[in-house]
């Protein structure tokens, strides 16, 4: 099994949560610059992309072109509508998917009926980017939640793309699970989440809202199922 590489951006994601939400940028403020950001972490360019956005994710930030990134919001979205949820938990981890099923999967129904060229160019781009950074043997975290909030985006229903930007990062949770041991990365496991998006993808180009429903329901009830078996292993 690969060891996961340290997610460097996560320490410098979550400073910025912080300082945000004790009111050191306040709502409308400019972010420091990524030169400035990347001077004080020591860290690359990528790396407080990578950060910056987890915090557009989680509904915190906006950038604007030419402009920079400012501060929209204090706290992150759904922080005090889901109270209780620890995404260290697996417990919770299940609770999420069960609840994102049956949202996501009458967001590719909807997507399948209502996607625009765009939208769906959209979907293969974060598809691709996927494939691509799974070769890498790096982070896919980013990459598929866009695939997610690309597809919800393409429903045209602002809601569902908000509904996903409440959990940002915490509704991918492979690399927090990696960093705490968890082996279930096994060989093939990223090809089968590839594949299963592919079908996504696929019956969407089509506008096949039903094959896109039934697609979006085995993907998200295939990773309830690897999670259990690993909160039936941890029991």
């Amino acid at each position: 099994m690969l060891k996961p590489k340290p997610n460097l951006s996560a320490p410098i994601a979550q400073a910025l949560r912080e300082a945000i939400g004790q009111g050191q940028f306040a709502i409308g403020q400019k972010l420091p610059s990524e030169a400035n950001l990347t001077a004080l972490h020591s860290v690359s360019r990528p790396v407080v992309r990578e950060a910056i956005a987890e915090l557009r994710a989680d509904g915190m930030v906006e950038a604007r072109q030419g402009a920079g990134v400012f501060v929209i919001r204090q706290q992150p979205i759904g922080s005090a509508l889901f109270e209780g949820i620890d995404p260290e938990k697996l417990s919770s981890i299940l609770e999420i998917l069960e609840l994102r099923t049956a949202v996501e999967v009458e967001a590719a129904s909807l997507a399948a009926q209502r996607r625009s060229p765009a939208q769906e160019d959209a979907i293969f781009s974060a598809l691709k980017a996927f494939e691509e950074a799974a070769a890498a043997q790096v982070s896919t975290v980013e990459s598929d939640l866009a695939f997610h909030l690309a597809i919800a985006s393409a429903t045209n229903n602002p809601r569902f793309p908000q509904f996903l930007t409440m959990f940002g990062r915490d509704a991918i949770p492979r690399d927090r699970l990696a960093a705490q041991g968890q082996e279930f990365i096994a060989d093939g496991y990223l090809s089968q989440i590839q594949s299963e998006h592919r079908q996504i993808a696929e019956a969407i180009a089509a506008r096949d809202a039903g094959a896109a429903g039934a697609a979006m329901r085995a993907h998200l009830q295939g990773s309830q199922q690897r999670y259990r078996r690993m909160l039936h292993r941890s029991a």
